[in-house]
């Protein structure tokens, strides 16, 4: 491959020891760590397995040696337009072998990858360009039936329609000089596929491999904007340290990955989760399968005919939608031995059961921990696998604590999560406030999430703090009111959040979608609750969705309160409904 060397490294054998030798056994069983960085990364397996089917998106695919000379171009290319060790470059790109190589180029030459969420408008794109301070923001034109994003940067920067040739000026996005459209035509401010492609070509092959010499394993690699439910987002700085060390506990030691395994996601590639399923997969080898843009009714025909033996589905507004389809039982699933998905324990049962020959995990994960902070491992008894998130991922420090003391709590009482750890994130970028708030002098990230551990250390997710309602006084946890509801049949999905109220402060109000084919009333959810929890945590209002305000893959429970907030104040009303009497 041009510009690289990598050797294939294995162990040595101590000389002091010898071949064959007596070992102690804390020494035979201690697997090394492996930190690296996202370059020499993907340059070891193009190395080792160049041939290898290393990712496959619908309409284009790519070997291991294909993925590792297009990195090198880009790399070459990021150079030419005077990229630098730490500038951050944007990546406005739909999920593709593009997205995947750039990641890797833009760290290669030491810059800071800025993935950008394809789903964005021109309020959300110009505040990240602007707050990133990139330097670089690269795209692509769209295939057919997608966002035009030339469009998109038009609406959002309007100086850029008045620039000319060379590095732009444009007093939204003051540090931003270059926009490259990958394989499209230039214009205005626009530096065209053929003419980066030419610098590119004009630029020494020699310079990637100087520059990636120079970058450090606790260099800042990606700076993942949060798609939080509760605040704005914020840019959590993660190292190549921190990427490649749970991508290697994922690959190596949790689920485990070999090169025979064909991994399927839908996550969106500008999502910390799917970036760590493509390094995963990476680390291990294997083939990294995404459908480019989720569409649930394509779903069961690609996890067929690409041979798919892991589905890491994530989240059930991607997994149920599949698992619900009336043409289910027509395919052949029997390739997949793992799928991990999160959700409450009643609805991890459904999913499992849909697929009992495969082994289901879920965890507990966030941008700031680089996406998994625990996850389950495969002979984890099927009760702790339904019910909890598992263990802490190689080298993970968890405690919960009492949010108001911050006195540790024992096993079975819920509390505040806190971390730290090599996959932890460095803080958010140029927000030195807020990361002196949620880190303690002795390094523990606070996380805001009220998680609870069994005997063994498990964790299972309960609550954000903010998702926490106060109901006259008394602590009701949202996830517990949705995982009632959910054992109703008609319920789909339903997310829980704080109606304001007179009396109470705040109640529980749900908004539910419904499961395909099913029909239910407001009071019939409404008594399905009454007499089966407490009083206080019966939701007093019940709003029916179709679709749900999201932010990447998670639901904007933020919009929600905010919906349901402006529709009761619209109406005059200050005060739920009683039910049945019971709330004195």
């Amino acid at each position: 491959m041009p510009g690289r060397t990598v050797p294939t490294v294995t162990e040595p054998e101590d000389p002091a020891v010898g071949p064959g030798a007596d070992r102690p056994s804390s020494t035979r069983s201690r697997r090394p760590v492996a930190a690296t960085t996202l370059g020499d990364l993907l340059h070891r397996r193009a190395a080792e397995h160049p041939a290898r089917e290393a990712i496959v998106f619908p309409a284009e695919r790519a070997s291991y040696g294909e993925l590792a000379d297009r990195a090198h171009a880009l790399g070459r290319g990021l150079l030419a337009l005077g990229v630098a060790p730490g500038d951050r470059v944007g990546i406005l790109l739909p999920a593709s072998v593009d997205l995947v190589a750039l990641l890797v180029a833009v760290t290669d030459v030491g810059a800071i990858a800025v993935p950008i969420n394809a789903r964005f408008k021109a309020v959300e794109l110009s505040g990240i360009v602007a707050h990133s301070g990139m330097r670089v923001l690269v795209t692509a034109p769209p295939q057919p039936g997608e966002p035009d994003f030339l469009d998109l940067l038009a609406e959002t920067f309007p100086h850029l329609a008045g620039s000319g040739p060379g590095e732009l000026v444009l007093p939204e996005a003051p540090e931003l000089r270059h926009v490259v459209h990958l394989g499209g035509p230039g214009g205005a401010g626009i530096v065209a596929g053929a003419e980066f492609d030419a610098l590119a070509a004009g630029t020494d092959p020699a310079a990637v491999e100087r520059a990636a010499q120079g970058v450090r394993v606790r260099d800042t690699a990606l700076l993942v904007y949060t798609s939080g439910t509760t605040a704005s987002p914020k840019g959590a700085m993660l190292s190549h340290e921190a990427v490649t060390r749970l991508a290697d506990g994922i690959a190596r030691e949790r689920m485990p990955l070999s090169g025979a395994d064909r991994v399927w996601t839908a996550i969106p590639l500008f999502h910390g989760g799917g970036i760590t399923f493509a390094l995963s997969c990476l680390t291990a080898g294997a083939t990294f399968v995404h459908p480019r843009f989720f569409d649930p009714s394509t779903t069961l025909d690609l996890l067929v005919r690409e041979r798919v033996t892991v589905a890491l589905a994530a989240f059930e507004t991607i997994w149920m939608p599949v698992l619900n389809r009336p043409d289910f039982a027509e395919h052949d699933l029997s390739r997949i031995r793992v799928v991990m998905a999160v959700g409450v324990p009643e609805r991890l049962r459904t999913m499992a059961a849909r697929l009992p020959h495969a082994v289901h995990v879920s965890c507990v994960a966030m941008t700031e921990s680089s996406a998994f902070l625990t996850l389950n491992r495969l002979d984890d008894p099927p009760a702790a696998r339904a019910e909890t998130g598992g263990h802490p991922m190689p080298g993970m420090q968890c405690r919960v604590v009492d949010p108001e003391s911050g006195a540790d709590l024992p096993p079975g009482t819920p509390g505040e999560l806190l971390f730290r750890g090599p996959n932890a994130f460095d803080g958010y970028f140029r927000d030195p406030e807020l990361t002196a708030q949620v880190f303690d002098e002795h390094g523990w990230f606070h996380s805001g999430d009220v998680v609870v551990a069994d005997e063994d250390g498990r964790l299972t997710f309960l609550s954000r703090l903010k998702d926490m309602l106060k109901v006259g006084g008394e602590n009701v946890s949202a996830a517990e009111v949705e995982g009632h509801l959910l054992g109703h049949p008609a319920v789909g999905i339903v997310a829980v959040v704080a109606a304001p109220d007179a009396r109470y402060v705040e109640v529980p109000a749900a908004f539910v979608q419904l499961a395909p084919g099913q029909e239910a009333t407001e009071q019939e959810l409404v008594d399905f609750c009454v007499g089966r929890i407490a009083s206080y945590r019966v939701p007093r209002y019940i709003r029916f969705v179709t679709e749900w305000p999201m932010s990447g893959t998670k639901i904007r429970k933020v919009e929600l309160r905010r919906r349901i907030a402006a529709e009761l104040d619209d109406a005059g009303v200050t005060e739920a409904p009683r039910v049945d009497g019971r709330h004195g």
